[in-house]
């Protein structure tokens, strides 16, 4: 995204002022029908706030299409509805980038509040900033065509790198969306680029509708809807929508799945990512899309069936092949992973590899050293993962217990610090670990002599050594000579 410095706000009653507009109401439209003889067609309403002028705040200029109207606030406070004269309920919506509980409006400007919420309405506000034609792969469409979709509104720009990256993503979601036919879903794009270069280059890689390249008009827009940053999507819809950064985010994390991009769409997909990620279905949380399996990091096309993983403790390793942290931690994994499948005989702990690399590429570079099962990188559910257990640095281990449930997410600190000793890294295991190292020092004492060195030896703790009397490497307690570079295992004191 591409911030813009957030505007100032000041403290304003919204349920004081729409009561006192009913009675601006009244006024207005028979002022209005008295010096112009017609009832007006589009609504407006603008609020002027002055520190200075608190009495004037907010003064409202309403103009009705039907007799008898009444405004009230809704439940949801962001939100303004207009019922005239009983008949069909239009619902208005402050800007786009106000907070989700109305605290304030920014100072010493005026903020326009007709941001209708229904298609026929949101029409009307384009309409009335002069947009009567939208460009189209197949020529120009008039607006009246867009009746009866569901419309949102992309302000984005071809010199801005976050838009460009974002157009591929809502292009599938864009494609998704309309393919299953159910509800048309139609974007119209409203360009911030400088020249009209840049605007057709840009509008090559959408697939949808746009307003034809003109500063002034693309300016009123973007100052119609408030845009702060881009890329911003504006859904024109009735319903509460999350705030329209997390909606970009939502997008990226959740692609088709989203829309309609509303706030009870956003709270169902956390519900079911919370389902996956607690209860304790494997193939419910690691399956993809027509496929039931793990791919074998071999080079060959062997395959390992979810369901064989059930009653293991299982590791989800994200990683990737530019981080050096990740290649350190990859080392240290295998050994505890060697180690554990020599001890146990494949019978205890699988550890998944899921993908944070960029590109195929990188992707085959990381998996090609690893013994462990992979997701396709082509997967979703490799992006899935990183946002169910909600993975903001790599390397990461989360550990899946043999219930199937999350058992830690401190998985690659225990391997680091225990190596296989820590199996099955959690909590737990690590309170049990480090109580028996308390009682092994304990019993060595604070110094001690060995028969082939002419030095004292302390015991001390160390992540990894080589001794010196059986030359094989060892971590934990070590003896060892202040004197001189002499380490020995407890075991092979004499």
């Amino acid at each position: 995204m591409v911030p813009a410095p957030p505007p100032s706000f000041v403290p304003f009653d919204s349920t004081r002022a729409l009561l006192r507009a009913q009675a601006h109401v009244c006024i207005c439209r028979h002022l209005h029908l008295i010096l112009f003889g017609f009832s007006p067609l589009s609504l407006q309403i603008t609020f002027f706030t002055r520190h200075s002028f608190p009495p004037l705040r907010p003064l409202f200029y309403l103009f009705l299409t039907q007799w008898n109207p009444t405004i009230r606030a809704t439940t949801k406070v962001h939100t303004f509805s207009i019922f005239p004269g009983g008949k069909q309920s239009i619902s208005f919506r402050s800007y786009p980038h106000f907070p989700q509980h109305l605290y304030g409006l920014p100072s010493h400007e005026s903020l326009d509040l007709a941001l209708a919420m229904s298609d026929q309405s949101a029409l009307d506000i384009l309409a009335s900033h002069g947009v009567t034609r939208l460009l189209s792969s197949h020529g120009q469409l008039p607006l009246s065509s867009l009746e009866n979709q569901s419309i949102c509104i992309l302000f984005s720009a071809n010199w801005c790198r976050p838009c460009r990256t974002f157009i591929p993503q809502l292009t599938q979601l864009y494609e998704t969306v309309n393919a299953a036919g159910e509800h048309p879903l139609e974007i119209i794009f409203v360009s911030l680029d400088h020249d009209e270069d840049a605007f057709n280059e840009h509008l090559r890689c959408m697939p949808w509708l746009a307003v034809p390249f003109d500063a002034s008009l693309h300016g009123r827009l973007n100052k119609h809807y408030r845009v702060h940053r881009i890329p911003s999507l504006i859904p024109l819809t009735s319903e509460e929508i999350p705030d329209l950064d997390e909606l970009i985010g939502l997008i990226e994390d959740y692609g088709a799945e989203a829309f309609p991009f509303t706030k009870k769409r956003l709270e169902e997909l956390k519900i079911l990512d919370v389902s996956r990620r607690e209860d304790g279905n494997l193939e419910h949380l690691l399956a993809g899309e027509g496929r039931d399996h793990l791919f074998l990091s071999d080079g060959g096309a062997g395959r390992l069936p979810i369901s064989h993983l059930t009653g293991k403790t299982i590791g989800l390793y994200f990683g990737a092949s530019w981080s050096p942290p990740c290649s350190d931690f990859t080392r240290q994994l295998m050994e505890a992973y060697a180690e554990l499948k020599e001890a146990t005989g494949d019978q205890c702990f699988e550890v998944i590899f899921v993908s944070t690399d960029g590109n195929k590429e990188e992707f085959d570079a990381s998996k090609c050293s690893m013994p462990w099962p992979v997701i396709p990188y082509a997967d979703k559910s490799r992006k899935d993962l990183c946002r169910i257990f909600n993975v903001r640095r790599i390397p990461a281990l989360i550990i899946i217990g043999q219930d199937g449930k999350t058992a830690s997410r401190e998985g690659r600190e225990m391997v680091s610090e225990y190596g296989a000793m820590g199996f099955p890294f959690t909590e737990e295991r690590r309170r049990e670990v480090e109580e028996w190292l308390r009682k092994e020092g304990e019993k060595l004492g604070r110094e001690v002599k060995d028969a082939r060195h002419e030095h004292v030896l302390k015991p001390g703790m160390a992540k990894a050594y080589v001794c010196d009397s059986c030359k094989r490497g060892g971590r934990f307690w070590a003896l060892s000579c202040e004197d001189c570079n002499y380490d020995l295992h407890p075991n092979c004191l004499n």
